[in-house]
C-alpha cells in the first residue's frame, strides 16, 4: 500500500500577513523563507512549513509559468500544533509571558504529554505539544 511520509505544510490566512510573519518570527522564532505578495512560506524544522496566506487571494487559485495552483481558502479560527520538547514547556510559559501572549489552556494528557494552547493575530489556537500526546508522539 502507498504511503505519505509526513504532513510538508500547514496553511493558515491571515488578515494581514507584516502582522502574522511579526508574530511568528518573534514569538515562535520562525524564519520566512519565501514571500510574495499572497503567501509567506516559514520553515518551522525537520522539513515542514507553516504557509500564511492572506485571506481570500487563493479563492480563484493560481497560474504561473510552470502550472496552476487549484482555489483554496479558509474562514475562521484553525487549530494547529507545533511539537517541542518535554524539558522546554515550563521555558516555553515563560517566553510566552514575556512577550504578552496569554495562554488560553493547558492540559495533561493521559500517555504523559502536555499542551498550552494560545491564539495567534487572527484568532487562530495554536497548541505547543510535548511527546505523549499521542500514540506516534
Amino acid at each position: 500500500m502507498l504511503q505519505v511520509r509526513r504532513v510538508l505544510e500547514t496553511a493558515l490566512y491571515v488578515e494581514d500577513l507584516d502582522r502574522a510573519v511579526e508574530f511568528y518570527q518573534r514569538v515562535i522564532g520562525l524564519n520566512a523563507i519565501f514571500r510574495d505578495d499572497r503567501l509567506v512560506a516559514m520553515e518551522v524544522g525537520e522539513g515542514t512549513l507553516l504557509l500564511l496566506f492572506l485571506r481570500g487571494v487563493t479563492a480563484s487559485g493560481v497560474s504561473f509559468e510552470k502550472g496552476w495552483i487549484p482555489p483554496h481558502d479558509g474562514e475562521g479560527p484553525a487549530h494547529f500544533a507545533f511539537a517541542i520538547d518535554s524539558g522546554d514547556l515550563k521555558s516555553w510559559q515563560r517566553h510566552l509571558a514575556a512577550e504578552g501572549v496569554d495562554i488560553e489552556s493547558e492540559v495533561r494528557w493521559e500517555r504523559g504529554g502536555k499542551s498550552i494552547y494560545f491564539r495567534d493575530p487572527d484568532s487562530h489556537s495554536v497548541e505547543l505539544a510535548t511527546p505523549g500526546v499521542w500514540r506516534v508522539y
